[in-house]
């Protein structure tokens, strides 16, 4: 059985369609799967038993069409997008026969389990989501560049969130949280290429409070990477991003902070060990990129008390 799937673009989404493509796996016998993709949302399934080759998609439509030519014909085709350009590739595929996710028909669900569902009513199969699944060779040991105080524990601070401003906390109060921390936990700071300025500030902060056992991995860490150092985490304190869903995959203790996002749809999916902190104001969930009342209150009104709180609890 040779099946094509689009996957969808963020790696928070990617992430949360594990359960779905597990599904797939268990479903069909002697499955050889393709995958489409960005290169953040492919590098979470390089390493799953089925996937036999993986096309990166850019937004050139010159390549789009060279990726396109060079595929061959596919039983079934599963898009996890519904964009006018999925529904070009779409058209475009040779299989006979071909899914196409559309947000519109799956409402107040998880987004796990609209991913799941969509599959469900795409192959009439009525299988449950199951908890995230990465297939990573996680390494044992993993090399730290950390200052140590000789601690046990080790924090996961990060800051940023792909979707935009609105979904970030600020860097003096994670920089807070991190320094009552320090003397129980060796912080590192994650973040991607554009979040290099969120997690400088935080860097600035804790250095002005005498702290040094941390590390700074902006910018510096493939996915693959990425989910090994996540995965040595004892305590991870994050926005609502894709390093959260990859905590949640890896099972460790998550405080994760929400703004004008829906936590009923977007939260960390199937993890006993998270708690969520947001405000309930009647503004949330906006689902804006940028607070469009100007004040934002859903960030702003939480406090460096409430996350670690929170934390203590896990702890």
């Amino acid at each position: 059985m040779k099946i094509l799937i689009e996957l969808p673009t963020w790696l928070g989404d990617a992430v949360m369609v594990t359960p779905a493509i597990e599904n797939l796996s268990h479903h069909y016998k002697d499955l050889q799967i393709t995958l489409l993709g960005t290169s953040a949302a492919t590098e979470v399934f390089k390493n799953h038993p089925k996937v036999i080759k993986i096309y990166i998609l850019d937004r050139k439509f010159s390549n789009l069409f060279k990726t396109i030519k060079d595929l061959s014909e596919f039983d079934e085709f599963f898009s996890f997008r519904s964009s006018l350009r999925s529904k070009f590739v779409k058209y475009c595929i040779s299989s006979k026969k071909k899914h196409q996710f559309d947000k519109s028909k799956f409402k107040k669900e998880h987004q796990v389990e609209k991913y799941n569902n969509f599959i469900n009513n795409s192959i009439a199969s009525n299988r449950l989501a199951s908890k995230l699944i990465l297939h990573s060779n996680i390494k044992s040991n993993s090399n730290s560049n950390i200052n140590s105080n000789s601690n046990s524990k080790l924090l996961g601070i990060n800051p940023g969130a792909s979707y935009g401003s609105a979904k970030r906390w600020y860097p003096e109060r994670f920089a807070d949280v991190a320094y009552e921390l320090s003397h129980q936990y060796d912080i590192i700071i994650f973040g991607g290429p554009g979040e290099k300025e969120i997690t400088s500030d935080i860097e600035k902060y804790l250095l002005t409070k005498g702290v040094s056992n941390y590390e700074n991995l902006s910018g510096k860490t493939s996915i693959t990477e990425l989910i090994n150092k996540i995965s040595k985490l004892d305590l991870f304190i994050t926005s609502d991003s894709g390093p959260m869903h990859l905590a949640a995959a890896l099972q460790v203790p998550t405080v994760a902070i929400f703004g004008p996002t829906k936590d009923s749809e977007t939260s960390q999916w199937m993890n006993e060990k998270s708690t969520i902190i947001k405000m309930n104001l009647d503004c949330q969930p906006c689902m804006k990129r940028i607070c469009p009342l100007q004040h934002h209150n859903c960030m702003k009104q939480i406090q460096a008390s409430d996350v670690l709180g929170a934390a203590k609890v896990l702890n």
